[in-house]
């Protein structure tokens, strides 16, 4: 039902006991395949490494930076951002191995208004199409939703990414629209699409993944048995 003020216009509904969140810390978030732990330079050579596996460097092709030529100069971007208070870096572990695998962030951190985006996501071939890449995006999730109390997640994408558009749609993100000529990357124009999640949409988003999660939902070969939309529209 809308709301209308004392002069009859109308106004968005009231947030009585709305107070300003806490920005996101550094601290380990731990799930059963993966766990995230704070970007530090001591993940800078696994990660290289872990990147190197891609037979080609496609995967740098949305990012803002272009690939690292050596490991050295990998290491010096790490250092230059793990210890920013916007984006908050994590290094995806995964948890059989104990090998850091791809990295994912957290940005444009808002705490006055519960809104807060993921982003910086690049994931080496040895944790895309993982049951650990959907867990370390959900592990995020649930640490800005649960824990801190934001209101709104937001994912931004260069529009012609079409796997950034499916991964948000798969891991339930609406999409909001797009913003035109909204950045210049590498020289060029970039249309940014953006999609959110909100706080009243988590709990049917969280218990979707963890119903894809479980291990009853692979097979012994590891393939899924119900996909992870399927198990969003059965929570709904």
């Amino acid at each position: 039902m809308t709301q209308h003020n004392q002069f009859g216009q109308p106004v968005g509904d009231a947030l009585l006991d709305w107070q300003p969140r806490q920005p996101p810390e550094r601290q380990v978030l731990t799930g059963t395949y993966c766990r995230l732990e704070p970007l530090c330079a001591d993940h800078a050579e696994a990660l290289f490494d872990a990147y190197q596996h891609a037979p080609d460097t496609r995967s740098w092709t949305w990012l803002l930076r272009e690939p690292d030529a050596s490991v050295e100069a990998f290491t010096a971007w790490v250092v230059s951002v793990c210890q920013l208070a916007d984006p908050v870096h994590f290094t995806v572990i995964d948890n059989q191995t104990e090998r850091p695998v791809g990295t994912l962030a957290l940005m444009r951190i808002d705490p006055a208004n519960g809104v807060i985006e993921v982003g910086h996501v690049h994931f080496s071939p040895l944790l895309s199409r993982t049951p650990m890449s959907t867990e370390a995006q959900y592990l995020l999730m649930r640490y800005v939703f649960d824990e801190l109390g934001y209101r709104r997640y937001e994912w931004k994408c260069n529009s012609l990414n079409a796997p950034s558009r499916r991964a948000a749609l798969r891991l339930g993100f609406t999409y909001e629209g797009r913003f035109r000529q909204a950045l210049v990357i590498k020289g060029r124009n970039r249309d940014t699409d953006w999609f959110s999640l909100l706080d009243s949409e988590w709990p049917a988003a969280a218990k979707a993944f963890q119903k894809w999660l479980a291990a009853d939902n692979f097979t012994d070969g590891g393939e899924q048995i119900r996909s992870l939309e399927s198990w969003r529209e059965k929570s709904n």
